[in-house]
């Protein structure tokens, strides 16, 4: 029976043998077979890989990320980004993905300590690059962020940033200041946003975004007060839409379509959605 990914404690680098996947700036390296690759086969190539990870356990095998410092040619194989993956592959993969690309930049970004600049080491038994001179120790983290749905009636409060495919439309997010709380953070971004006031906060959920490293706090908000003025150089376009009219949406997968979907199924009772986890 297959059990698809499952996070464990950091793997002994010094056991042999399991699978591996490769990371670059570039993204993945996959075959026609898939990402993962014998480990002890994979570390035999010509590849500038800097440092080795162990992260899971996927189908019951273990699993280590190999961290390359560029991308290298071997026949058969190609270099993916993270967000093709999230596109194409099954979840339980892009969950492995997930997990790997966050791990995998951690690591890119703290090979040096950032107080005094010694070349960090990685702590055994633990997700810790510590340095050995001055003993800072710099821990695996995640953002935190909120991601909200705000309503209006029958109406849908849905924006456009510079950066979506053409047409899509999505909920408003952003990052949790020092000191916020994720409610305060919510009112503050909807008001940068888009001007508007809101009440009436619903947790719903959460989910892991690796791009990098965010963990998407999920809410439903009521609109109170306001006329919609777009955030210059953040918000391209923003609008109320009627829940039976609305715009292309953000992918199944992602939290934002999951707060819509949830949305309209209890607007409309329809069985709820799941999250995907």
């Amino acid at each position: 029976m297959k059990q698809g990914w499952l996070t464990t404690p950091p793997l002994d680098n010094a056991v042999s043998g399991g699978w591996a996947l490769a990371r670059c700036a570039q993204g993945f390296l996959a075959d026609d077979n898939g990402v993962l690759f014998p480990r002890e086969w994979l570390k035999r190539q010509d590849l500038p890989y800097v440092a080795e990870h162990g992260l899971g356990q996927f189908d019951g095998e273990p699993v280590w990320l190999l961290e390359l410092d560029a991308p290298a040619d071997l026949p058969g194989c190609h270099w993916q980004g993270l967000r093709q993956f999230m596109l194409q592959a099954d979840y339980p993969t892009f969950r492995m993905l997930s997990f790997a690309e966050q791990i995998g930049s951690w690591s890119a970004h703290h090979r040096f300590c950032g107080r005094c600049g010694a070349r960090n080491q990685q702590v055994s038994g633990e997700r810790c690059l510590r340095c050995p001179d001055c003993g800072l120790d710099s821990y695996a983290r995640i953002s935190p962020s909120m991601i909200v749905l705000v309503t209006r009636g029958d109406e849908i409060l849905l924006a456009r940033s510079p950066r979506f495919v053409p047409g899509m439309y999505s909920t408003l997010a952003g990052f949790v200041e020092p000191g916020e709380s994720v409610e305060e953070c919510v009112a503050r971004e909807v008001r940068e946003e888009v001007g508007l006031e809101v009440g009436n906060l619903q947790y719903l959920g959460s989910q892991g975004w690796p791009f990098p490293h965010s963990l998407m706090l999920g809410f439903h908000a009521e609109y109170l007060s306001g006329e919609i003025t777009p955030q210059a150089d953040e918000i391209e376009d923003a609008r109320w839409f009627h829940y039976e009219q609305l715009p292309p949406l953000p992918m199944q997968r992602s939290i934002a379509r999951y707060l819509i979907d949830l949305y309209l199924a209890r607007r409309l009772g329809h069985p709820e959605p799941v999250l995907p986890r």
